[in-house]
C-alpha cells in the first residue's frame, strides 16, 4: 500500500490574471478549486496513473468537507481527522502574459497534541512491511520540526520505505533518520547545508553527503531544466522535456506520485525516471494540480534521455 501523509493540507484557489501588476485593480480570468497539500496532490496523481494510495491527515470546517467530498467524487480513499478551526486556502496567481506563477499561501489551524496522536494512531495501525509512506509538505506551526524524523525512524523499524519531500528544518533533521529517497530541489538543497549551489557539480557534492545517513535514492529537483537522480553506485542527469506550461503548481507532487508508484510497483530505476519526469512534465500542462493524462505521460517518456555520470 501507499499511504500519504498530509498534515496542513489546503484549498488550492488558482486565478488567471493578464498582465498581473501590483498596486493595480486586476481582472480575474479565470478561476480553479481544487483540493491540495501535496500529500493530498500526490495521492490525486497516484490515482491518475492507476495505482491506489490511502491518504491520511488533518482537515477542518467546511473547507475540509470539500476537500473529502472532492476526494470521494475523484475516487481516492482517505481516512482524516477532524479538527477545530478551518483548512487553510493558497491562492496561486498565473499570469499567462508574463509567464508567471505567484503563490499565496495561508498557515492553516494549530494542531493540538491530542489531534497529532490520533492522526500517528491511525497511521501506524495501517502501517504494514513493505508499505510506501509519502512524508511531503509544510505542517502546522505549532508542531515541531522534527516530526517527519520521528516518524520515519518508527517506520523503518517496519520495514516501511519512506519518501521525503520537504523544507528547512522538516527536510534537514528528516534526512537524519535515513528515508529511503529524498527529493530537494537545489534552494531546498541550499538551505540545508547553508550554501549557495551555482552548478551541477556543486548540487551532486552536496547530495552526496545525504547517503551517510543511509538514504537509499536522492532525486534532486531541477525545475524546469530536469533533474539528478542518485544512488551510492550511480548519478543520473535527465533534462527537462520541452512542453506547454499552463501551471507549475503540483509538478513536484506529480514526480513524488510517479516515484512512491515505481517504487511500490518493483520498477527498474530507469522506468522510474522516465516516469517521473514524464508525469512532472504532464502536470504543467494541466490547469492547476490536476495530473496530467496518462497517455500524455506514456508520450513524453518516449522523450526522457538519461545522462549516466558515473556508474
Amino acid at each position: 500500500m501507499i499511504i500519504t501523509l498530509t498534515l496542513n493540507p489546503a484549498i488550492d484557489k488558482t486565478i488567471e490574471v493578464n498582465n498581473f501588476t501590483i498596486n493595480h485593480v486586476n481582472r480575474i480570468s479565470k478561476v480553479r478549486i481544487d483540493p491540495g497539500g501535496k500529500g493530498i496532490n500526490v495521492s490525486k496523481v497516484i490515482q491518475k496513473l492507476g495505482g491506489d494510495s490511502k491518504a491520511l491527515g488533518v482537515l477542518a470546517g467546511r473547507s475540509g468537507d470539500f476537500i473529502k467530498d472532492q476526494l470521494d467524487r475523484l475516487g481516492i480513499d482517505h481516512d482524516f481527522i477532524s479538527i477545530n478551526g478551518e483548512t487553510r486556502t493558497n491562492i496561486k496567481i498565473v499570469d499567462r502574459e508574463e509567464n508567471t506563477n505567484t503563490d499565496i499561501n495561508e498557515k492553516g489551524p494549530l494542531l493540538t497534541l491530542e489531534d497529532l496522536q490520533k492522526v500517528m494512531d491511525k497511521l501506524f495501525f495501517l502501517l504494514n512491511p513493505q508499505d510506501i509512506l509519502v512524508l511531503s509538505g509544510s505542517v502546522p506551526s505549532n508542531v515541531e520540526d522534527g516530526i517527519y524524523q520521528k516518524i520515519i525512524a518508527k517506520a523503518k523499524k517496519r520495514k516501511v520505505k519512506t519518501i521525503l519531500d520537504a523544507d528547512g528544518s522538516l527536510l534537514r533533521q528528516g534526512i537524519e533518520a535515513g528515508p529511503y529517497l529524498v527529493k530537494p530541489n537545489i534552494h531546498e538543497l541550499e538551505r540545508v547545508y547553508q550554501q549557495k549551489i551555482l552548478n551541477t557539480e556543486k548540487a551532486i557534492e552536496c547530495a552526496k553527503n545525504i547517503f551517510k545517513h543511509g538514504v537509499e535514492i536522492v532525486v534532486l529537483s531541477l525545475g524546469g531544466e530536469g533533474a539528478i537522480f542518485m544512488t551510492k553506485e550511480q548519478t543520473i542527469k535527465v533534462g527537462g522535456i520541452k512542453v506547454d506550461v499552463i501551471s507549475t503548481v503540483g509538478a513536484g507532487d506529480a514526480m513524488v506520485a510517479a516515484l512512491a508508484l515505481a517504487i511500490h510497483r518493483g520498477y527498474s530505476l530507469e522506468k522510474a525516471i522516465k516516469l517521473s519526469i514524464a508525469t512532472s512534465a504532464a502536470s504543467v500542462m494541466t490547469a492547476g494540480t490536476e495530473a496530467g493524462h496518462p497517455r500524455v505521460v506514456e508520450q513524453l517518456e518516449e522523450h526522457v534521455h538519461l545522462d549516466i555520470l558515473r556508474s
